[in-house]
């Protein structure tokens, strides 16, 4: 299926008008709700699968940030079905890929930003709870607000503030828990780098949004759902490559003699000794790979149909849930201020989409399937 957003040139009947407005809004919401999903498969889903992978015998941190893009290719099973979908309305001439050279630029720059902020992420992660690292990634919303300010002149109504004053209230609220999930067998040292490593990828990622929506709107070019996923395939194969130079600088990739003096390789290794054994370990390492595609291209898409900012609210509103998910997995305790939290975040997301229901007046969009 191919979307495209443009504004409407031609004088049109206000009936034909009113349909136009209409099936425009219905294909945006139905759109944004699958994207909506797919980000909060990606944001609950990823990091449960990570402190999986590290609690249970996993050390390689350059490794966990690859797999957060490693696993691109499977963004080329949806752009083969719109490609054939258009072959089938009789476009034979129509183009495989759409990205101009000037587009392709911007999102390798975005890419390998990325992957210096998967990075950071994955070492947070190797040292901190879930919990406690949720919340500090809670805070790229006041990065994503500041930055689409900045970056993309983003309009702030009253309910949008109303939002994310709740949210952060929330985050705040949360804070007060966390003297008591620091690891036992953590260092002073490891655990407020971990800290501080998580707080840069939460500004990094706040800075990276933004910029998605900037280059949409700088673009010369139409944006169309399949150019989104295409920029999402780009930026994740430049934030792979620079993970992939980050792994052979860290010796990911080096063979040394076994206990058995045979020659093995150290993420083979790994797996060997892994606590829920060898083929557990490829299982949650495939499975880290394909969820997070799904929360890189459900947060574009975001960006696509609404707003960056859009994007960044719906990361914190899903915290509480990634905050009960690591209470039923890994045993960590829900407190009095996650259930808090838990019911402002739900009020800031009601603020936030009541604002985005009224009626909003100067549009006039055309959506052409």
């Amino acid at each position: 299926m191919e979307m495209e957003t443009r504004i409407s040139d031609q004088p049109v009947s206000p009936n034909k008008e009113e349909e136009e407005e209409k099936k425009t809004r219905v294909l945006n919401k139905s759109l944004l709700l699958l994207n909506c999903i797919m980000l909060a498969i990606g944001n609950c889903g990823g990091p449960m699968l990570m402190r999986l992978y590290f609690v249970r015998g996993g050390k390689r941190v350059w490794l966990s940030s690859w797999l957060e893009t490693g696993g691109w290719p499977v963004i080329l099973f949806p752009l083969s079905v719109t490609y054939l979908h258009r072959l089938r309305k009789g476009d034979r001439s129509t183009n495989l890929f759409f990205m101009k050279p000037a587009l392709f630029i911007a999102c390798a720059i975005i890419g390998v930003l990325t992957g210096l902020d998967d990075y950071l992420y994955a070492y947070g992660m190797a040292r901190l709870p879930v919990s406690t690292s949720s919340l500090i990634i809670s805070t790229q919303l006041a990065f994503t607000a500041g930055f689409a300010f900045l970056l993309v002149k983003q309009r702030f109504t009253s309910y949008i503030i109303n939002s994310v004053v709740l949210l952060s209230i929330g985050a705040v609220v949360l804070a007060l828990h966390t003297s008591g999930d620091r690891p036992d067998n953590e260092s002073d040292k490891q655990y407020f780098l971990g800290f501080f490593m998580t707080l840069g990828a939460s500004a990094l990622y706040g800075l990276v949004l933004p910029l998605i929506e900037l280059t949409y709107k700088r673009a010369n070019q139409a944006i169309t759902y399949p150019l989104v996923m295409e920029m999402q395939m780009v930026m994740s194969i430049f934030a792979t490559v620079f993970c992939t130079v980050g792994m052979l600088f860290n010796n990911d990739f080096k063979v040394s003699l076994s206990h058995s003096l045979f020659l093995e390789a150290v993420i083979p290794r790994e797996a060997r000794d892994y606590e829920l054994g060898e083929v557990k370990y490829y299982v949650v390492l495939v499975c880290s790979a394909i969820i997070w595609q799904f929360f890189f291209l459900g947060a574009i898409g975001v960006i696509f149909c609404a707003s960056s900012l859009l994007a960044g609210i719906i990361i914190s509103i899903l915290l509480p849930a990634t905050e009960i998910l690591a209470v039923i997995f890994f045993d960590e305790r829900f407190t009095a201020e996650k259930g808090i939290a838990l019911a402002l975040s739900l009020w800031g997301f009601v603020s936030y989409f009541y604002g985005e229901t009224l009626p909003k007046s100067g549009q006039n969009f055309n959506m052409k399937i």
